[in-house]
C-alpha cells in the first residue's frame, strides 16, 4: 500500500501530527508540507492519501483548501484520511473539522481526526499572540498535542484501507 500524508503546518504542530501518523501508517509513506514543498507526483500513483491541517484565524491554510480544490474527484476515489490540529475541543473541534473540510469530502474519508495543538508562542507574529492569548488565556507555551487521537486514527485508517485498483 502506497500513502502520502499532504498537509501544512505554520509552526511545526501539524508536521509532528504528520510524522507521528507517518509512523503508524501501513505500508510506504510519504509525507509532503505543502508550505516547503510542491507536490510533484500525480495523487494517482497512490492508495491513501491523507490531508491535514491547522486553524488559523478560524481557518485553514490555504493551501490545503487549494489542494482539496483541485483533487476533489481524486480524493474521493481513495482510502482519504482527514486531520485537524486545533487548541479547541470536543463541539467547537467537530465545527471547525466541518468547516474547513468539504461534505463531500468528508464523506468520503475512511478515517477523520483531531489531534489537538500547540500555542507557541516564540513562532508566532503578534497578530497570533493576541489570538492565542484571548484563546487560552495565557502568553505561555501550551500542548495538547493527542497522541492517542492519531494513534486511534492510524489504527481506523490501516483497519479501513484497502487496495484500489489504479
Amino acid at each position: 500500500m502506497k500513502s502520502l500524508i499532504v498537509y501544512c503546518s505554520t509552526h511545526g504542530t501539524t508536521a509532528k501530527a504528520a510524522h507521528v501518523l507517518r509512523k503508524q501508517i501501513e505500508g510506504d509513506v510519504i509525507a509532503i508540507n505543502l508550505d516547503k514543498t510542491k507536490l510533484h507526483s500525480d495523487l494517482e500513483l497512490f492508495d491513501s492519501v491523507i490531508v491535514g491541517g491547522s486553524i488559523h484565524a478560524g481557518s485553514i491554510q490555504a493551501k490545503i483548501k487549494k489542494f482539496i480544490k483541485e483533487n476533489e474527484e481524486v480524493l474521493k476515489r481513495k482510502n482519504l484520511g482527514l486531520f485537524l490540529c486545533c487548541m479547541r475541543e470536543g463541539k467547537e473541534a467537530l465545527q471547525q473539522f466541518e468547516h474547513v473540510f468539504p461534505p463531500g469530502i468528508r464523506e468520503s474519508a475512511i478515517a477523520r481526526g483531531m489531534f489537538g495543538g500547540e500555542f507557541i508562542f516564540s513562532k508566532m507574529n503578534f497578530f497570533e499572540k493576541v489570538i492565542a492569548k484571548s484563546v487560552s488565556g495565557g502568553t505561555t507555551d501550551l500542548s495538547n498535542l493527542d497522541e492517542e487521537a492519531i494513534r486511534e486514527f492510524a489504527d481506523t485508517f490501516n483497519k479501513n484501507s484497502k487496495y484500489l485498483p489504479v
